[in-house]
């Protein structure tokens, strides 16, 4: 497949800032009884299904070809090359006014990831690779961190909405880390979680029971900044295998072993 990814994700930042302009917007209008409930933990309200209507519209034009594959559901179009959108990761952090928030878009090809941008809306970063092209962070290249071991890190996780049985499993994995990193940290977004990675911020991340839009953008940028992505196995199902590790090249392993939520 011959495609400019460099465009691509040229444009794709156009459209995702659109995007994180009117959630920045509606951030000061939303009200409690705006808020629904997809479950009991998982919220969502009218802003989370506007910015992926903008979203949709924006990205057809940029790929026609191309279909989606959306949290919101606001369009059924399923294709081996598709948009993967979360319009807003951390929209219980929106909600409550938590200032950790973003709307994460990658183009994807049948598990292989083209293009990704994360767009963290109230810092205005914007995180952002392509296929082979490096990772960027407001038009500067970034790199994940240079620890090389687990004692010097710090690490981000989160807690799933549905726990599946696994959430003492998980306490114990956080425990084992905390015991022998800096600490860990949880921001309720998982895309802001993988770019901070990308980025040096945190030296890795690592978090089960989530969908392809939760990580499909950052996972990119991770590996496109010099980082590796994994199953809980070391393997590579983390698009469609709801869990995902991201950490420098030189803390993987270590990471992994402590990981013992199955």
């Amino acid at each position: 497949m011959s495609m400019d990814l460099q465009n691509i994700c040229k444009q794709t930042i156009a459209a995702v800032k659109k995007a994180g302009d009117f959630i920045r917007l509606e951030a000061q209008r939303v009200t409690e009884a705006d808020i629904k409930h997809k479950g009991a933990r998982d919220l969502v309200s009218y802003v989370d299904v506007q910015a992926e209507k903008i979203l949709v519209e924006e990205l057809h034009k940029i790929v026609p070809e191309a279909g989606f594959l959306t949290e919101e559901k606001t369009i059924a179009d399923r294709k081996d090359l598709e948009w993967v959108i979360d319009p807003l990761d951390g929209t219980t952090n929106f909600l409550h006014g938590v200032p950790t928030y973003s709307t994460s878009v990658a183009l994807v090809n049948k598990n292989e990831i083209l293009v990704g941008v994360v767009l963290e809306i109230n810092h205005n970063e914007c995180f952002y690779a392509w296929q082979n092209g490096g990772a960027f962070l407001n038009g500067e290249p970034i790199k994940v961190s240079k620890i090389h071991a687990l004692k010097d890190s710090l690490i981000s996780t989160g807690f799933p909405y549905s726990h599946e049985g696994k959430m003492e499993r998980h306490i114990q994995s956080i425990y084992s880390i905390l015991k022998k990193s800096h600490g860990i940290r949880r921001f309720g977004s998982a895309a802001v979680d993988l770019c901070y990675v990308a980025c040096g911020r945190f030296d890795g991340y690592f978090e089960y029971n989530l969908n392809p839009w939760d990580i499909a953008g950052g996972a990119l940028i991770v590996k496109e900044a010099g980082g590796r992505v994994s199953d809980f196995d070391g393997g590579t199902d983390f698009i469609s295998g709801k869990e995902i590790v991201a950490s420098t090249p030189k803390i993987l392993s270590e990471l992994l072993k402590e990981i013992i939520v199955r």
